[in-house]
């Protein structure tokens, strides 16, 4: 990495998906800087998150890490006056379907305040490149199958899938009515798999929100079997 290699914030980089895309800009020759709040995240030696430990041992390179909440504006303004970035990777934020229909307001305050000021401060340091984590759920009840990104959105069945929709049309605006924005949504479904060294991977805390941790864990021996539900579904066996 030469002094002129480009800074990349990404947010929630301790998670899943955001500490893989650490690894991937590592070795592509960026420097991230990660941000994380430990909601999710295993806190691992040195107040380096577990999932960040790990990719340092992959790359053998020390990773830019702050513990940082994105609904924190001021610590969100003193993070941006530190480094020039190029561009944000956002992962933060509430992801559980279930949850979010138990505590509907945690989640529009954590999701959508908190990409309002990432955004806002962005904005006022003249970072115009963002990536952010959407979401499958922005489709709603499929109207035809396969999914494709052509489908309606909009008619979500969850807080959590709405704060995802909510904050895609920000980005939207904001990028009709500021030219010299750029932005890419991920609209994932259910993102499976682990880093080839086997380093990391989904581990999540608490109960897992989809199928594959439970695989895994039986697989490892940390549960006795998987659950499998449904008898009259329409599949080859009828189970779901």
């Amino acid at each position: 990495q030469g002094a002129m290699a480009e800074k990349i914030l990404v947010t929630g980089g301790a998670g899943y998906i955001g500490s893989h895309c650490v690894l991937e800009l590592l070795e592509a020759g960026y420097v991230p800087v990660v941000i994380d709040n430990f909601h999710n995240a295993i806190r691992g030696a040195d107040a380096l998150p577990e999932s960040l430990r790990r990719v340092e041992q992959i790359v053998h390179q020390p990773i830019l890490f702050q513990e940082l909440d994105i609904t924190d504006e001021a610590a969100l303004q003193e993070l941006f006056g530190k480094h020039r970035f190029s561009a944000v990777m956002h992962f933060a934020g509430l992801k559980a379907v279930g949850e979010s229909v138990q505590k509907p307001l945690e989640y529009y305050r954590v999701n959508l305040t908190g990409t309002i000021r990432l955004l806002e401060t962005m904005k006022a340091h003249g970072v115009r490149n963002i990536v952010f984590s959407s979401s499958a759920t922005v489709y709603g009840d499929p109207k035809y199958l396969p999914l494709d990104e052509n489908h309606p959105v909009g008619g979500c069945t969850n807080p959590y899938g709405k704060s995802k929709f909510f904050i895609e049309e920000m980005i939207r605006d904001l990028c009709r009515a500021e030219r010299d924005w750029n932005a890419v949504l991920l609209r994932y479904f259910n993102p499976i798999g682990a880093h080839e060294s086997g380093m990391i991977g989904e581990d999540p805390q608490g109960i897992p929100n989809n199928l594959m941790p439970y695989v895994a864990q039986v697989a490892v021996g940390r549960r006795e079997f998987l659950s499998v539900f449904g008898n009259d579904y329409k599949t080859d066996d009828g189970t779901g």
